[in-house]
């Protein structure tokens, strides 16, 4: 395979000094963990071949979770297991996002608004298959969640792959009683309007909590 033109570590040491005091400490660790990916830095390794005695020496991985190199083959075993689970039916591939005004509290206390977006995603896909208007029934949806952008500005958004149809009361498979087989599963305006009404009214709940109790919420 040929090797790639530039590599992530070559580019982090060319612009690490630019981004100093612009990011914050956590973001400057894991870059500085990157750019130190299976160099001298993190120390070495050597293999040897039991059956002709030749020797390599390695180095040693960062083993970040952001780390493209470290996180390669866990992403291929993802898709692979991802792919033993799927049905014979048609999947949607349907995305929630967050408006950039919410970036501060994300950045503030992403453990919170990263939990409450898969539970208003999830709240919404399954409140309209629920609906017998819809599908009136139990669906389920693979969720992963993505913190930035292709231009690397935070952006969280949390991508759905939905199959076509759930299960209804009697175990059978119920596919969505509008549009065209294939085609369609629920309408794109009661998705936002359900979600994005969910996602406030839960967002509203934790900072009233957070003002009569004090507890470090946002």
């Amino acid at each position: 395979m040929k090797p790639p033109k530039y590599e992530l570590a070559e580019v982090i040491h060319r612009f690490s000094d630019k981004l100093k005091g612009k990011l914050s400490a956590h973001q400057m660790r894991t870059l500085s963990a990157l750019e130190r990916c299976r160099t001298a830095a993190l120390g070495g390794h050597i293999d040897a071949c039991t059956a002709c005695g030749q020797l390599r020496i390695s180095y040693n991985s960062c083993r970040n979770r952001h780390c493209p190199k470290c996180q390669g083959v866990n992403k291929e075993m993802f898709i692979i297991e991802q792919e033993e689970l799927l049905l014979p039916v048609v999947y949607y591939h349907v995305v929630f996002t967050l408006p950039h005004e919410l970036n501060p509290l994300c950045l503030r206390n992403p453990k919170a608004m990263y939990a409450l977006l898969f539970e208003s995603a999830w709240h919404t896909l399954h409140t309209l298959a629920r609906d017998d208007k819809w599908l009136g029934a139990k669906t389920a949806a693979t969720m992963v969640l993505h913190t930035w952008g292709q231009n690397l500005c935070l952006h969280p958004h949390v991508h759905c792959i939905v199959p076509d149809g759930g299960l209804n009361e009697q175990d059978e498979w119920q596919y969505p009683k509008r549009g065209k087989k294939g085609t369609f599963l629920f309408p794109v305006a009661a998705m936002k309007k359900l979600y994005r009404g969910y996602f406030m009214a839960q967002l509203h709940r934790l900072i009233q909590e957070k003002n009569s109790t004090c507890r470090p919420i946002f």
